[in-house]
């Protein structure tokens, strides 16, 4: 059995001082690095761009999980994966040609991931199932951090879970949105293997690596 993973987003993280943040999350067991890249259309919120995957690159060793909430993210997956990132993740809302995106993130060397909103139903990635490294399943509206989880999402990670099981998919089942002390056992429970959390890292009283190692132990290797 393959460990969980634990991906904290730099969304919540100081970016006075980005690189020694990331540093501290790595040394305290963080397995990948998350990255929101967000367009202000297709989300209302206006992030960062490869200038800042790049720096993340410099600051660590860790794997570069980008989650694009972007309209047409086919323009950019050359920029993002020159930058960098180890997966490309796109929303399924924003990719009338999924397929033709996900096998062009693949063709630049990076992984594939496909990532669904909390109002867009399971069977709308069905079809791509096969070809992806990693499902994400937003378990808040994106476009900010610090939301509440949205507990009705358990059942819908729980219906992915099974579809990538019918399959003997090896793809990780990822979760981005409330990740806390508190949210973890029931996600385990409905079949997550990698977690995304911001403020549940970088906000910690004691900090990030505080919040690392505190999540860890919620969620095990």
């Amino acid at each position: 059995m393959r460990p969980n993973i634990l991906a904290p987003s730099i969304l919540s993280a100081d970016f006075t001082h980005l690189g020694e943040e990331i540093a501290a999350c790595e040394t305290a067991g963080a397995d990948w690095i998350h990255i929101d890249v967000m367009d202000g259309h297709f989300v209302p919120n206006l992030t960062m761009g490869p200038l800042v995957i790049e720096a993340c690159r410099r600051a660590t060793t860790l794997p570069l999980d980008v989650h694009l909430m972007i309209e047409k993210p086919e323009n950019l997956l050359e920029a993002f994966a020159s930058a960098g990132a180890s997966r490309l993740t796109v929303h399924v809302e924003t990719c009338p040609h999924l397929h033709r995106t996900l096998q062009q993130i693949k063709s630049l060397g990076v992984k594939a991931g496909v990532t669904l909103n909390p109002g867009t139903h399971t069977m709308t990635i069905e079809p791509v199932l096969h070809m992806v490294d990693l499902v994400l399943v937003m378990t808040v509206n994106p476009g900010f951090g610090a939301q509440s989880f949205l507990p009705e999402m358990l059942s819908k990670i729980a219906d992915v879970r099974a579809m990538l099981d019918e399959i003997d998919s090896e793809a990780w089942l990822e979760v981005d949105g409330g990740v806390s002390e508190q949210t973890i056992p029931g996600l385990l429970a409905a079949g997550t293997d990698a977690f995304v959390a911001g403020n549940s890292v970088f906000k910690h009283p004691q900090g990030a690596s505080a919040g690392v190692q505190a999540l860890r132990r919620k969620i095990g290797r």
